[in-house]
């Protein structure tokens, strides 16, 4: 494996993850700043119906994803990176909600295993037995408080939240420093200060003189003002 961030993702709708060739993803890709895979959990089932799931031990309604594709699944895609420690993310309601911290965090992970549940999820023993495994880390991840019908929208958000941070994705690197979730001088979480363009008047709506000053002291103070009052008035 090279020394760049490879991502993997496992899923039963393979044409989901196409986004990824697209903008700046797709631009780290043809550049050779990240690696990424997308593979179909189907081809490491055995039966003529490619099935994936199962009614689930105990009762209840729907059906949970068998343990035993997604293991061979998982297994098979380590072999990609064998030298390195696998960071397998388990996409669930119940787990840990993204933040920016977070997504920072797991820039440091060169190889990351997307596990994309479907149904009423995968069966737990797949992230227990991975999470005894020594050279994986299992985290369960969130991106809110709602239910989607799969984790492949949610793996698209997560790894774009990782890759845009990444050395060389984002041409200017200096926009990262003042982009929302961003902490302050003194450690504090704000959303970024609001923006403007030309023209200096759109229907009767003004830019805020302070930024036609040059006055970039002046700007910059006028800037974290308005970060502070955009946090302040943000909805938790």
């Amino acid at each position: 494996m090279s020394s760049v961030n490879r991502f993997d993702v496992i899923t039963i709708f393979p044409e989901y993850l196409e986004p990824l060739k697209l903008s700046l993803i797709g631009k780290a890709v043809n550049n050779g700043l990240i690696e990424i895979g997308v593979h179909d959990l189907r081809a490491q089932t055995t039966d003529v119906h490619g099935s994936v799931d199962d009614t689930p031990y105990g009762g209840g309604a729907g059906m949970v994803m068998s343990p035993e594709p997604w293991g061979k699944a998982i297994d098979a895609v380590a072999e990609l990176a064998p030298n390195e420690i696998h960071e397998l993310i388990v996409l669930t309601p119940a787990g840990k909600k993204l933040t920016q911290e977070l997504a920072q965090t797991l820039t440091k992970s060169k190889h990351l295993i997307f596990a994309c549940g479907r149904y009423e999820g995968i069966d737990v023993r797949v992230g227990d037995f991975y999470s005894s495994a020594k050279n994986f880390k299992v985290r369960e991840v969130s991106i809110g408080d709602y239910v989607l019908g799969g984790g492949e929208v949610a793996t698209l958000v997560i790894m774009e939240a990782i890759i845009r941070l990444l050395p060389g994705v984002i041409g200017n690197s200096a926009s990262l420093d003042e982009e929302s979730h961003t902490l302050s001088n003194d450690g504090e979480t704000l959303v970024e200060y609001p923006n403007y363009t030309k023209p200096k008047e759109w229907r009767g709506l003004e830019v805020p003189e302070i930024l036609l000053s040059g006055n970039h002291g002046e700007i910059a103070k006028w800037r974290l003002e308005q970060a502070l009052i955009r946090t302040k008035n943000h909805p938790n």
